[in-house]
């Protein structure tokens, strides 16, 4: 997703029951960042006879996950702005084909006590060292408290946005692009597979299996719960959409460090995979069964033991070889 202005069907989360937003809205020069969160864009659409007499109205219908007495306050405080970069007073008309900003707030957040660490910083790349837990991008309950906002506020660079994406749980490298002009050189190295990903994994080990192995399956989401991944059973007939190969690093008892390297990027493929071999990587909440749902507390104490250990490629952009590693650790002491 662009960094720059978040169109509102990306942002609240309200998928297609927003038609106001727009898909891709120019950055807005007037309209600046605040405290790393970058403003977000309604575009009020063009109606032969408005059923919104003010623009609260319409806010309030087509936005309702934030209640109107919210869009009250906001409008009072300033924090709902017109193109021109200027608050919009609380009986602001709606107007048909202008565009609002505002910026996303949650009435509580939730702290991640957990820093990332910059590894890497050049006129074009951030590579991140990204803790266990910390979202990547905004999202559901976590605004602030995630690796991109936290980044933009700290290194003050409103256009900055990933490259790709690791699971919140997951710890480990997270690749961002700081202009706008080199981001499509760069999300072309993975959407071409030209990028060397490496992970790290704790998990239980199996007399009965060999390794290294690959593993393929086709890989769709849960019906019955869509923060989960399944494989396709035999009996689907459905080609595999999914590899990675599998390495065991060493092995202690009846625990086992592996080393992952996904040819694909399925969402939760590396979770998937492990699981589906017996090997359900320590600490997941998810697989084999759910333990403890998206939206409940996390427990810090106990951590995916899965790791975004290193990443290889050539720059798209510079011609630079470049290898990446973690500086984070999996440990096989309990």
């Amino acid at each position: 997703m662009a960094s720059g202005i978040w169109c509102s069907n990306a942002f609240e989360h309200l998928a297609s029951t927003v038609r106001t937003a727009m898909a891709h809205v120019p950055k807005n020069p007037n309209i600046a960042m605040r405290d790393g969160v970058s403003p977000s864009c309604v575009a009020l659409p063009r109606v032969r006879h408005s059923p919104w007499p003010l623009l609260i109205d319409h806010l309030a219908e087509r936005l309702p996950r934030i209640s109107r007495a919210e869009w009250t306050e906001r409008l009072q405080t300033g924090s709902v702005l017109g193109e021109d970069g200027q608050p919009l007073p609380l009986d602001a008309p709606y107007v048909g084909g202008a565009r609002v900003y505002y910026w996303r707030e949650l009435r509580q957040e939730d702290p991640i006590p957990f820093e990332a660490t910059v590894l890497f910083e050049d006129e074009h790349l951030v590579v991140a060292d990204k803790p266990h837990f910390l979202p990547v991008t905004p999202g559901g309950r976590y605004v602030r408290e995630t690796l991109l906002v936290r980044l933009k506020a700290q290194l003050g660079l409103p256009d900055l946005s990933p490259l790709h994406r690791i699971d919140r749980e997951t710890a480990g490298l997270v690749l961002l692009c700081k202009r706008p002009q080199d981001r499509d050189a760069y999300q072309s190295l993975f959407r071409d597979r030209k990028v060397d990903k490496v992970y790290e994994a704790v998990a239980p080990w199996r007399d009965e299996l060999s390794f290294p192995l690959t593993r393929r399956s086709h890989i769709l989401e849960y019906e019955q719960a869509f923060y989960r991944m399944r494989e396709a059973r035999p009996e689907e007939g459905l080609a595999p959409n999914s590899e990675t190969r599998i390495e065991c690093v060493r092995r202690e008892n009846e625990r086992a460090l592996y080393r992952l390297h996904p040819v694909s990027g399925k969402r939760h493929q590396l979770r998937v995979h492990m699981h589906g071999l017996g090997l359900p990587i320590e600490g997941d909440q998810f697989y084999p069964v759910v333990r403890r749902g998206p939206d409940e507390a996390e427990d810090f104490a106990q951590p995916l033991q899965l790791l975004a250990r290193g990443i290889a490629f050539t720059d798209p952009v510079t011609g630079a070889q470049r290898n990446f590693a973690s500086s984070r650790q999996l440990s096989l002491h309990i």
